[in-house]
């Protein structure tokens, strides 16, 4: 595919300087190479963090209505491309067409007009007592990005960055790199002022950890493992700047003794299943009672039958590749781990086809999903980031909670119940940061972010604008 080169530097593109081989992004469904790009050198991180610096006293200035009016341009003209970042996406990562339709572009397009109407609602001026309490933006922003989700996150960050009056330097991750691409081709189509928003290409090793480590960011908002979020904390600590973190999960899906058991078992399927499981929040614990156990294991058997596997560009398919070979391989030794510490396999197994569903090769795994979990495996405990759900029977609504807490992360949950009471009594005592009941939709406009080790901070709507100012108290 014709793309611009990977870098965009103070309103220019350039092919990166970096040395060592090219970045290639592979399609997940037939292991093909879909582009190489030269990967960013420290030069020109350093040229974009400058430019960011310079471009940061102008951006801030704009009045917030011409803001607001360039976010909402912004998510008309990915709109416009919609198919085109469906099949890039769908190529990078793995997601369906439909899934990089509605999802990966659509929550793109929402988080944006979302942060637009959160803008133009918020008053960047308040009055407490003889105080004038003033926002301000929180100066250059360094964005760190993950490739499950390769523009949404992007945008998670981009967009209240620019709301805020921030400028920005986007990194983002190196396994899915063109959806960028093309979202800054909209970016410089719009006439940003050089320098407000900038990208590059890289590695970790070299852009990520300077992006933290240099004195001139003032904030960097990163999505990714826990492990690497503590190595970011660590290093922004030297130079005392602001980090917001949204890193791993491990969901629990609390089923009552009252709950509807087909639409629990596949609203939670439905969960733990989309984008091939490469989703933090997916929902990966099904905790039930055991009194409920055979039944929701009946219907746990007929929902994974239904399940197809395949080419993302089948309509048909419901769970299409992982994003790479690496991760392929993580979750088979997942299933294979959970087998050894005595879980039950009710469903799946490990992948028997290497070769791929697509017949031209690809990194496909089996849906599967084990039961007779205790609390304690590593299968219940870590994180998959792939199609695997692990049951954990329990006695009573009491153990059920102590299951759904006994984790170190705490990002999402579901609780089921015919009782929608009832249901929310539970929600409260799960220590996570967001908790669906009886299936309670998405919305763009909530906070999203986790507590524990899951986290801090939050996006989306008023609640991840608040995170790119600084307040100002001026006594009178």
């Amino acid at each position: 595919m014709a793309l611009r080169p990977g870098n965009y530097i103070d309103g220019a593109w350039e092919a990166g300087t970096g040395s060592g081989d090219g970045i290639t992004v592979l399609d997940s469904a037939s292991a093909t190479v879909v582009e190489t790009l030269r990967p960013a050198g420290a030069d020109q991180l350093e040229r974009a963090v400058a430019a960011a610096r310079r471009a940061q006293r102008e951006w801030s200035a704009v009045p917030v209505p011409e803001r607001v009016a360039f976010l909402r341009r912004l998510a008309d003209r990915l709109a416009a491309r919609e198919d085109e970042l469906a099949a890039v996406m769908s190529k990078e990562v793995g997601s369906t067409l439909a899934f990089s339709r509605s999802v990966q572009v659509g929550l793109s397009i929402a988080t944006i007009r979302g942060t637009a109407d959160a803008l133009a609602e918020l008053p960047l001026d308040e009055r407490v007592d003889n105080v004038t309490v003033v926002r301000e933006p929180v100066g250059v922003v360094g964005a760190i990005t993950p490739w499950n989700y390769p523009i949404y996150q992007v945008v998670a960050k981009l967009a209240p960055a620019l709301a805020a009056g921030c400028a920005i330097v986007v990194k983002p991750s190196q396994v899915a790199p063109l959806s960028s691409v093309l979202l800054f081709e909209e970016i410089e189509a719009l006439g940003l002022p050089a320098g407000t928003a900038n990208l590059l290409t890289g590695t970790g090793r070299v852009i990520g950890e300077a992006l933290v480590a240099h004195p001139d960011v003032d904030m960097i908002s990163f999505t990714g493992s826990t492990e690497a979020g503590a190595r970011i904390a660590a290093t922004a600590a030297a130079t005392v700047k602001r980090v917001a973190l949204e890193l791993g999960g491990k969901s629990a899906s609390v089923v009552l003794d009252d709950a509807d058991v087909a639409r629990s078992v596949r609203g939670t399927l439905g969960s733990c299943f989309s984008n091939g499981g490469q989703t933090c929040s997916a929902l990966t614990r099904l905790v039930v009672p055991r009194s409920l156990q055979t039944e929701v294991e009946a219907e746990i058997r007929a929902a994974v039958a239904e399940v197809v596997v395949g080419d993302p560009s089948d309509p048909r398919t419901v769970v299409g590749p992982m994003a790479s070979a690496e991760q392929r391989e993580t979750v088979n030794s997942y299933i294979e781990l959970g087998l050894s510490e005595g879980a039950r396999l009710l469903a799946g197994g490990i992948s028997d086809d290497p070769g791929g569903r697509s017949g031209g090769g690809g990194y496909y795994v089996t849906p599967t999903v084990l039961t007779d979990v205790k609390s304690g495996m590593r299968v219940a405990q870590e994180e998959i980031f792939g199609p695997v759900l692990v049951v954990i029977p329990v006695d009573d609504t009491e153990e059920a909670v102590e299951v759904a807490n006994d984790s170190e992360y705490g990002l999402s949950g579901a609780v089921w119940s015919g009782d929608e009471d009832r249901a929310v009594a539970v929600a409260r005592r799960i220590r996570t940061g967001q908790v669906a009941v009886n299936g309670g939709a998405f919305s763009a406009r909530a906070p999203f972010g986790g507590v524990k080790k899951s986290g801090n901070g939050r996006e989306l709507g008023r609640y991840g604008l608040e995170e790119y100012f600084e307040y100002k108290a001026i006594r009178l």
